[in-house]
């Protein structure tokens, strides 16, 4: 039975942080001991900035990651961090940690769905779907659904669905949403998986409020990481970067710091960390957000940078719900 959601209105809430606030400074007089929280791609870029700012106020923090190796090595002596193995393009993988964490009994107060590919090149998983609509929602979605259980035992848990200004690109194709029949774009592949990040969280939202569970849509903004590994020189070069800056410091005039679109890592995961953390948006959930406050409405060809109203549709939200349910197998 579904509960009846007050919606929360998507406006800005005014909340005195910004573009160039850090996850930690989002965490001040914040005490998360005894906390539990799942991280999906929690060890790179904007993932490990998340898991160290949460470990730091108090959490344990659970990674689950595709390589194993690659993540022992990032989170080497970070305390309080359990790393599992999860593949999101592998339901099987999904399955078996779910039932894991569900077998241990313990709450789950935050889930962070962080992990997410980028316009790679078209591929699919074992299932046939396509690629980047898989791993960056199909994913989430099971992964979530399956962990309901131990969400709904935090009794107050925050889920996080780290989605991207990039949803202006393209809604979503709900009759060939992987590609079947209609010409691959990977940008436009990349913006219906990220508008199906933030209409699961209003999907989400309206199920969980009446069991405590509030979820959020992110936009962490502009971050040079892995995630552009497949964007080719040109792509790069149009926002003022080569691939010898990609992980690496912000040339001198790009940084938001300066009035340029790029942030830190640290600035990059203060919004995700504000979503699940902060008691200024307690009662509240079902919204996009961005730069540490709730985002306006903004048309996809406006210049204001905001969500698409169909992003926070919630007859889409529905109809991306039931289309999700049909290609897992998954209900919840």
């Amino acid at each position: 039975m579904q509960s009846v959601t007050t919606r929360t209105s998507q406006a800005p809430i005014h909340s005195g942080f910004g573009a160039t606030t850090t996850a930690r400074e989002t965490l001040r007089g914040i005490n998360l001991t005894g906390k539990v929280a799942i991280v999906t791609g929690g060890y790179t870029g904007i993932g490990l900035e998340t898991t160290r700012a949460l470990v730091e106020a108090g959490a344990t923090v659970i990674v689950p990651a595709r390589s194993r190796t690659k993540a022992r090595q990032a989170l080497a002596g970070i305390p309080r961090v359990e790393q599992e193995q999860l593949d999101l393009l592998d339901p099987s993988t999904i399955e078996r940690f779910a039932d894991g964490f569900l077998a241990s009994g313990r709450p789950l107060h935050i889930l962070i769905n962080n992990a997410g590919i980028m316009a790679p090149p078209l591929t699919r998983d074992t299932r046939g779907y396509e690629s980047q609509f898989s791993a960056n929602h199909l994913g989430h979605f099971e992964l979530t659904v399956r962990l309901l259980p131990a969400l709904r035992r935090a009794s107050g848990a925050r889920v996080v669905s780290v989605s991207s200004r990039g949803h202006r690109r393209s809604g979503v194709d709900f009759d060939d949403p992987n590609y079947e029949r209609r010409a691959y774009d990977k940008w436009q592949a990349y913006g219906q998986s990220k508008t199906a990040n933030v209409l699961f969280a209003v999907g989400l939202d309206r199920r969980g409020e009446g069991d405590g569970i509030r979820v959020f849509a992110v936009h962490p903004g502009g971050i040079l990481t892995g995630l552009s590994q497949y964007m080719t020189d040109d792509e790069l070069e149009a926002y003022g970067i080569s691939r010898a800056d990609l992980g690496g410091p912000i040339p001198v005039g790009l940084s938001v710091a300066e009035g340029g679109m790029f942030k830190t890592p640290e600035q990059g995961a203060a919004t995700s960390v504000w979503c699940a953390t902060s008691p200024q948006l307690v009662g509240m959930g079902g919204v996009y957000c961005q730069d540490v406050d709730i985002a306006v409405v903004a048309e996809a060809d406006s210049p204001v940078i905001g969500v698409a109203p169909y992003a926070i549709d919630p007859e889409g939200a529905e109809r991306l719900w039931d289309l999700s349910e049909r290609l897992t197998g998954v209900e919840g």
